[in-house]
């Protein structure tokens, strides 16, 4: 059914400004609303039926669309950085956007952003939590060890942040008072996110055990480098694996290089880092334990595979040979490391998916 009205809404925190056109007679109708959905239903309800909204992806989150979309509203969510504007164009204004969001959808020039349900966002956010505390555990350690080597003094062993170490730590003592409040300070604050962290990694481990993406997870794990934390955060961050194939996962997760290219020139930079930052630091950590020989599965790849059907089994099994031949293969061609790891990585996305994207599908066939 073609669609009479396109409403294009630019959300901010505490007002919407609204924008209605109907390309049948090119009439506008704006409006600015209260930022409360049940204003925004109401004032979308006026409009001619059936219609269609759509506002940009943002720090609001997902509250209106899934508002909508329970009232029976057709909304999505456009992805911000695949809108197109004109580069010439200098002035922005909140209904600048709102009528610009609306032109677009009526051509059908929006890109969707894929909208999950409270349930999933919930496990998101618990995921990056535990990312959250994981670089603020990082960057308190990294304070405590650039006290000491500030005034020079060196831990006698290599491994650090071992019971051993901390009882190390505090055994220093510095002359000055308020030195040496700072260092206890900064070493209880460590140890209080070491805790907090340790907290969550339990929670997180229960969770997996027992939720939508238990299946997913199990699978994830069978591949070298991926536990818990790392198949949880991939499972949540990425969703529904079903829109994806095996060579565009890399893309949408910003793995594969940028590209500039006319004529018969052609030039390749950096990979282009689009997509979820966390998921792709992931992929990119879990890509480093392949390069270490592989010859038979370890005990706990063992008990992991015991897990999973047999068909995913013998996938990842394959993926993680695949994935070690290739680290030989970037070897022996003396290639960077971290080079080597970044295309390493994308080669995972592809085998993480080949693993998790057969699931989803069967569940939903199952469901159906």
């Amino acid at each position: 059914m073609f669609e009479h009205t396109f409403i294009g809404l630019d959300v901010h925190a505490i007002s919407v400004v609204a924008c209605a056109l109907s390309p049948d007679t090119g009439e506008l109708v704006q409006a600015k609303l209260d930022s409360d959905p049940a204003v925004v239903l109401e004032w979308i309800r006026r409009r001619e039926p059936p219609v269609k909204a759509v506002y940009e992806s943002g720090p609001t989150g997902y509250v209106l669309a899934r508002y909508l979309r329970e009232a029976g509203i057709d909304c999505v969510v456009a992805a911000s950085s695949k809108l197109l504007r004109a580069p010439g164009d200098k002035v922005k204004t909140d209904k600048r956007d709102a009528r610009l969001l609306a032109e677009m959808l009526a051509l059908g020039q929006i890109t969707q952003v894929r909208v999950p349900t409270r349930d999933q966002e919930d496990l998101r956010d618990l995921s990056r939590l535990r990312a959250t505390a994981a670089r603020n555990l990082a960057h308190a350690r990294q304070r405590v060890n650039a006290i000491l080597l500030r005034h020079g003094i060196r831990y006698p062993k290599d491994s650090k942040w071992t019971k051993e170490h901390v009882l190390w730590l505090h055994r220093q003592h510095f002359d000055s008072p308020v030195l040496q409040f700072t260092y206890e300070t900064d070493v209880e604050q460590a140890e209080l996110l070491a805790a907090q962290l340790k907290r969550i990694d339990q929670r997180v481990a229960a969770i997996a055990k027992d939720c939508q993406y238990t299946q997913v997870i199990d699978a994830l794990m069978c591949l070298r480098g991926i536990q818990t934390t790392t198949g949880f955060g991939l499972a949540v961050e990425i969703g529904d694996w079903t829109r994806f194939t095996g060579s565009s996962i890399g893309s949408y997760l910003g793995l594969v290089p940028s590209e500039q290219s006319s004529g018969q020139s052609r030039h390749q930079g950096p990979i282009t880092k689009a997509g979820s930052k966390y998921a792709r630091k992931l992929l990119i950590e879990a890509a480093w334990q392949h390069q270490r020989p592989y010859s038979r599965p370890g005990e706990r790849l063992l008990r992991q595979l015991d897990l999973v059907a047999p068909a995913t089994r013998i996938r990842a099994l394959e993926g993680n040979h695949r994935l070690h031949h290739k680290w030989e293969v970037f070897e022996a061609r003396k290639k960077r490391s971290v080079t080597a790891n970044t295309a390493i990585a994308r080669e995972l996305a592809g085998w993480c998916w080949s693993l998790a994207a057969p699931l989803q599908q069967g569940e939903r066939m199952n469901a159906a």
